[in-house]
């Protein structure tokens, strides 16, 4: 089986030189960054940590911040936690230019994206439930997501309206993926690619309730917003293969890519916001901002010696090279903050939240 291979460059402009005012002189196209928040719960240490970097690399190359609010799912739309999200930015010194924006608004840009690849013979409509497909014997991530065995990807228009009227809900969507491999470089970790068929399957666009999927969204929007840097957690590291490729197929730009470490838990796993680790809400009635992000600040390699500090201050300081490629293990106990190894000792004797 003959598998194409494509390779895409996307660096990250790391050479931003500082000027004694503390701006940067840029290249001739500026660059454009975004928050991203899913408004699915309160932000957790780890999503502070990459909207933190995110504002730092565009300030540092005197760019512009778009903020967008990620509510596709209509459990997270106009809730409480969307204003929260705004309020946590402000309250932590990370500005933006222009927004919010919020994709719920954005529906008929999403369905346009969908009859686009349809015209190009890409989408088919998939009836597997989810529980179907794990209850098979498809192949798994090692993530333990599921990577689609083509059960529909061959069904002629006959069988599709047979199985439509045997099942008795609507479709999905799914994108009918190349025998290709797409590999690019990110600006933080390096080169990375995935074989499309192997490694991902074929992706759904819209599932069968409507919704359609982030990875359409996301690459609709960032090319609408005119974003040219994407920086965010390394856990969407093996998105960006797909959304490169889906890029190409709508004839959209490639922004950058820089994927930062995650933030663990003690124990390992990732923080997430349904376990509410690491909330923001119970460290800012412990910590100031300039205190959490001075917290952040060390971790990532920006100042030696843990000190108070705000965003904008840390402007002149930023640098890719400084970032560690590695996740780490956070916790707080005693008014001790330990990432790694790394202990450091807060000058505020307040008591830390449970973790």
């Amino acid at each position: 089986m003959l598998v194409r291979r494509r390779a895409i460059l996307l660096p990250m402009n790391s050479n931003a030189q500082h000027t004694n005012a503390g701006t940067t002189q840029t290249a001739a196209h500026p660059v454009v960054g975004r928050f991203a928040p899913s408004p699915s719960g309160r932000m957790h240490l780890g999503n502070v940590y990459s909207a933190l970097v995110a504002w730092l690399s565009v300030r540092s190359q005197n760019g512009r911040m778009v903020l967008r609010i990620e509510d596709l799912d209509e459990r997270c739309r106009r809730g409480k936690f969307d204003e929260q999200l705004i309020a946590d930015l402000r309250w932590l010194g990370l500005d933006w230019d222009e927004g919010p924006y919020y994709q719920s608004d954005r529906l008929d840009l999403y369905r346009d994206a969908v009859r686009a690849l349809a015209s190009q013979d890409l989408v088919y409509p998939c009836f597997c439930t989810r529980a179907e497909l794990h209850a098979a014997s498809a192949p798994h991530r090692e993530d333990g997501q599921v990577i689609y065995p083509g059960t529909c990807r061959r069904l002629s228009p006959e069988e599709a309206a047979e199985r439509a009227r045997r099942t008795g809900r609507p479709p999905a969507l799914r994108l009918r993926v190349p025998e290709e491999e797409i590999t690019f470089t990110d600006g933080h970790m390096g080169t990375y690619g995935e074989d499309l068929p192997r490694d991902c399957g074929d992706f759904l666009l819209r599932r069968s309730d409507g919704m359609f999927a982030y990875q359409l969204a996301v690459v609709v929007d960032d090319a609408a917003m005119g974003v040219t840097q994407v920086v965010r957690g390394s856990d969407l590291l093996d998105s960006t293969p797909r959304q490169i490729w889906l890029q190409e197929e709508l004839g959209l730009p490639h922004p950058e890519y820089g994927h930062v470490p995650l933030l663990l838990a003690p124990d390992g796993r990732r923080l997430a916001k349904r376990d509410r680790d690491q909330e923001l809400g119970a460290l800012q009635s412990c910590y100031s901002a300039q205190e959490l992000v001075g917290q952040l600040a060390l971790l990532a390699g920006l100042i030696t010696e843990y000190a108070p500090i705000s965003p904008a201050e840390l402007i002149p300081l930023f640098s890719w090279e400084k970032l560690p490629q590695a996740d780490c293990a956070v916790h707080w106990a005693d008014g001790i903050c330990t990432f790694f190894t790394k202990t450091i000792q807060s000058p505020v004797q307040r008591d830390r939240p449970p973790v």
